[in-house]
């Protein structure tokens, strides 16, 4: 009986004036965003959450985690992954929870006994409901981060067509084993897109090559190799070139450039086109 009292009196605390109060808590959440997000949404937003959470405390759930608090969730997951698309921060994400407690305040100051007991009662519910906010949010920046940074490395590992029979992987910054992944990928599926038979991964934009770099470039060239392509790896500065010496780095049969233009030339040879040099601009 207790429990259905402090219900009661949540729903009456809520429900006296729902109108003016819900829209006390747009005008509220409304500038703290500092106009960020348009009043028409806002309205939607917060007046949708606001008659969930009333319907649900009638139906009885005074639970942030109970069955009847289900569409409040689905509403706060909602506007939590549209905050964090947005670039709110957790902060201005939550105040949509938090700033209804200060609405409810000024209620209480001629409030009875059983009020200032339901207001308590609502105030532990809208902190549940927050932190659910505040942690659907964090999940969703962890989403869009991931996704952004798997976008990134699509990005910097690009397979170019130099010719018919010729692609090359101009790789930038640091690689490892994620990024060893992508490329090899990247430079398979060219491989049987294009029918090309001769590969240059050139490492000209690399820093530095360790003895991990360099695992991660042979097992690419094997894998290409298996695809039937031969690999060359070019720009081995002299800076690279006494690293791999003073690692005792083995390449092996892999043949090495110091730039792309030379294992571009090479490439073409291999690949039987005549290259001609040009004097003076005649042939």
């Amino acid at each position: 009986m207790a429990k259905q009292d402090t219900t009661a009196g949540l729903v009456r605390l809520l429900a006296a004036d729902d109108q003016d109060l819900a829209a006390q808590w747009v005008d509220h959440v409304s500038n703290s965003l500092r106009g960020r997000v348009s009043r028409a949404e806002l309205d939607r937003e917060l007046n949708e959450l606001f008659t969930a959470l009333v319907e649900a405390l009638r139906n009885g759930a005074a639970d942030a985690h109970s069955e009847g608090m289900s569409e409040v969730r689905a509403l706060l997951t909602e506007l939590s992954r549209n905050r964090a698309r947005q670039g709110f921060t957790p902060t201005e994400t939550a105040v949509s929870v938090f700033a209804l407690k200060q609405m409810i305040e000024p209620i209480l100051r001629d409030g009875s006994t059983e009020d200032v007991q339901a207001y308590l009662r609502l105030s532990r519910l809208l902190d549940d409901l927050g932190l659910f906010t505040i942690e659907t949010y964090t999940r969703t920046r962890e989403e869009l981060i991931s996704a952004q940074a798997d976008q990134l490395m699509e990005l910097s590992t690009p397979v170019v067509k130099l010719w018919d029979g010729v692609i090359a992987v101009p790789l930038v910054g640091t690689l490892d084993s994620a990024r060893t992944q992508v490329v090899m990928e990247k430079l398979l599926q060219a491989l049987v897109d294009t029918g090309s038979e001769q590969a240059i991964i050139d490492i000209t934009g690399v820093p530095a090559v360790d003895t991990q770099v360099a695992q991660h470039l042979l097992k690419t060239i094997v894998a290409a190799r298996l695809m039937g392509a031969e690999c060359t790896v070019s720009g081995i500065r002299p800076q690279i070139a006494q690293t791999i010496v003073a690692l005792g780095i083995e390449f092996g049969d892999i043949v090495t450039k110091a730039s792309l233009a030379d294992a571009l030339q090479l490439a073409l040879r291999k690949s039987g086109v005549d290259l001609v040099a040009h004097k003076g601009g005649q042939r």
